[in-house]
């Protein structure tokens, strides 16, 4: 009788690897804890994003643009509610329409050079990411079409009610370049990549 024919079905189910070789090498994630890859964040109030907020337009009245802009970035909302996290948002958003944009280049360069200054360009990077895609009507604004007897006008019109979004746009793409022209384009791939989210 040939090999083929003292096969059943049974002995050719899955049920024949009985020691777990994933154990016994040492890379395999057995031998480790994998939560320690992702370390825990800490949690972040609305309160805090309000208490920050309060401390940055003093420093934004003193004159201190500078000092605003690292204290909002030195403290990123990686874990709290999406309020806190639209709040802190909107902090520097009122940050960086505050700059000149004679001062973006010399600012941001004197934050790289400055020891932590290249997470806090890529935490700037983030925001101005998520500063984009939240002011071409993100998730807060549905637009539904209006039966108009076989025309249908879904989006608004040009230079009614969307003058802010475009300015904010235009400061975001404006502080994009300046960034990408100081921090190259690794801090592109570096927020594109982590999985910490703002």
């Amino acid at each position: 009788m040939s090999i083929i024919q003292q096969h059943t079905s049974a002995s050719l189910s899955d049920a024949w690897r009985t020691i777990n070789i994933d154990a016994l090498t040492e890379d395999s994630s057995f031998n480790f804890d994998i939560s320690t890859l992702h370390p825990p964040q800490p949690e972040i109030t609305e309160a805090d994003v309000r208490g920050l907020s309060g401390q940055v337009r003093q420093l934004l009245r003193g004159g201190d643009t500078e000092g605003a802009l690292r204290g909002c970035l030195e403290t990123p909302v990686y874990n709290g509610t999406d309020a806190a996290k639209d709040a802190h948002l909107q902090t520097i958003n009122e940050v960086l329409q505050s700059i000149k944009a004679s001062e973006m280049t010399p600012l941001l360069k004197r934050i790289y050079e400055s020891p932590g200054g290249s997470e806090c360009l890529d935490v700037l990077m983030k925001y101005i990411y998520k500063g984009m895609a939240g002011s071409h009507g993100g998730r807060g604004s549905k637009v539904t079409p209006q039966s108009t007897g076989g025309f249908s006008q879904v989006g608004a019109r040009p230079g009614a009610s969307n003058e802010p979004a475009s300015a904010a746009m235009s400061v975001m793409l404006s502080w994009h370049e300046k960034l990408v022209e100081v921090a190259g384009l690794g801090c592109i791939g570096r927020t594109m990549t982590d999985w910490r989210r703002v």
